[in-house]
């Protein structure tokens, strides 16, 4: 799709993960509802083509969520675009449902996620990174019925500006290391972690670390294990062992499309409560099948008096430096905290992600983004940033909002109703907007 179809969009998406692909399929399925073609729309991705964590489409990793929690269903149970659409399509549903199982492997996620965007993929820009968002010029805030995007294009280098109503900015989360650590040749975080190892000869690799508590780092220590025969596999874990993830009923309650309203209007002390009971259905947590795998493992390699997967308990990286080819890792180790050096060469860094932080795009937009007494933006129940009040155009979020709207923010459980509710917003408050024109014509 060319940015110059439309001279102003009514939406344009910044980001084309699985949250604005739902958004996209949401409006698409909006104007075939009868709505008529009343929101034209737009989505910038700076990736050549659609990817969802590619690095980490491990073998036999499955999804943590049922496929019911799709891009759709729990908004529209009658969808096309729905998982069970996609099987039907591609002739596996008998065979799917003969699998009894409610969690499909990633890549078969991954793959319903590609063949869902290929259906709107003429209203995605890829390779066109969103670069800065401003008011068009010489109009001020109390006028600002529109904003500005700068998009710039990775193949040629040229940058084109895009005037929209209405923005969601869904970039993703943010690679997190260990402090003092840098992404290296020989040092690599989980989020590139498939791509780095397919690059790397198998037979090179004799010693490997992986850092990290949570399901990606079991997963990769895992496959690590594998995949290498003839090397060594440490796991530094900063616990004792890994915990287990809640996913009994109650607990998961808490990713309930209700549950959103529950946390978004409970006090503060109300919110912390959810948090530290809840925190442990999602975050620094693994999966007991996978648990279990290593554990197994572990005990057929005392059996064999092998020795070769190692679980470095109560241990953080202190530092991480070069010696010749191989990498120096300095660990905090146990209860006395003693300091030991383990030499490896790849160390892999499973240590999370920051919450999406849309301050930089926004520019000096950001001084009518309004911020509560923790320095948070202010954010609507509609996803939308608190502004000024004369600014009519609206800046929405699609993650990095998991301080008004609880835990699922940045998961995949709720997006088929987010996508509903923000497009439900955009058309209440364009009717507002349009309501006294309608008035004066009548008159």
């Amino acid at each position: 799709m060319s940015a110059r179809e439309f001279d102003i969009y009514d939406v344009v998406g910044i980001g084309f993960g699985p949250s604005n692909l739902s958004l996209a399929v949401a409006l698409d399925e909006f104007r075939v509802n009868g709505m008529g073609n009343v929101f034209s729309n737009i989505f910038f991705e700076r990736r050549s083509s659609f990817a969802w964590h590619p690095s980490m489409l491990l073998p036999s990793a499955t999804m943590q969520i049922s496929f019911l929690k799709d891009l759709v269903t729990f908004r529209n149970p009658t969808s096309s675009f729905s998982f069970v659409a996609y099987l039907h399509e591609s002739g596996r549903l008998p065979r799917f449902v003969n699998n009894q199982d409610f969690f499909p492997t990633r890549e078969e996620f991954h793959q319903y996620l590609e063949w869902a965007q290929a259906r709107v993929a003429h209203r995605v820009a890829y390779g066109s990174e969103a670069r800065s968002l401003r008011l068009p010029a010489g109009v001020g805030p109390e006028r600002a019925d529109r904003l500005c995007l700068q998009v710039a294009d990775a193949a040629s280098g040229t940058s084109r500006m895009v005037e929209a109503r209405n923005v969601v900015i869904s970039t993703g989360l943010v690679p997190t290391m260990p402090t003092g650590v840098e992404r290296g040749e020989r040092v690599w975080h989980s989020s590139e972690f498939l791509e780095r190892f397919r690059r790397t000869s198998p037979a090179r690799i004799r010693r490997v670390a992986v850092v990290g508590a949570g399901q990606s780092a079991a997963e990769i220590t895992r496959f690590l294990y594998d995949e290498l025969p003839h090397a060594e596999v440490s796991a530094i874990i900063p616990s004792y062992g890994y915990c287990v993830a809640d996913d009994t009923p109650f607990a998961n309650e808490v990713f309930d499309p209700e549950a959103i309203d529950d946390y978004y209007y409970a006090t503060e002390r109300t919110r912390e409560a959810l948090w530290r009971y809840h925190s442990n259905t999602n975050y620094s947590v693994v999966d007991d099948s996978v648990i279990r795998d290593l554990y197994r493992r572990s005990y057929e390699d005392d059996l064999r008096d092998v020795g070769r997967l190692r679980f470095l308990r109560l241990t953080r990286v202190a530092g991480v430096r070069s010696v010749g080819a191989q990498t120096r890792v300095s660990l905090r180790a146990g209860i006395d905290g003693d300091l030991r050096d383990l030499d490896v060469d790849v160390l892999v860094c499973a240590t999370g992600y920051a919450a999406m932080e849309p301050t930089g795009l926004l520019g000096d937009l950001d001084q009518y983004c309004l911020r509560d007494e923790a320095g948070r933006y202010r954010i609507e129940r509609d996803y939308r940033i608190v502004t000024a009040p004369e600014m009519q155009c609206g800046i929405y979020l699609q993650g990095g909002t998991e301080h008004t709207h609880g835990l699922s923010s940045s998961l995949l459980s709720n997006i088929a109703v987010r996508s509903g509710e923000i497009i439900d917003s955009i058309v209440a408050r364009s009717a507002e907007r349009t309501a006294p024109c309608a008035v004066l014509a009548e008159a």
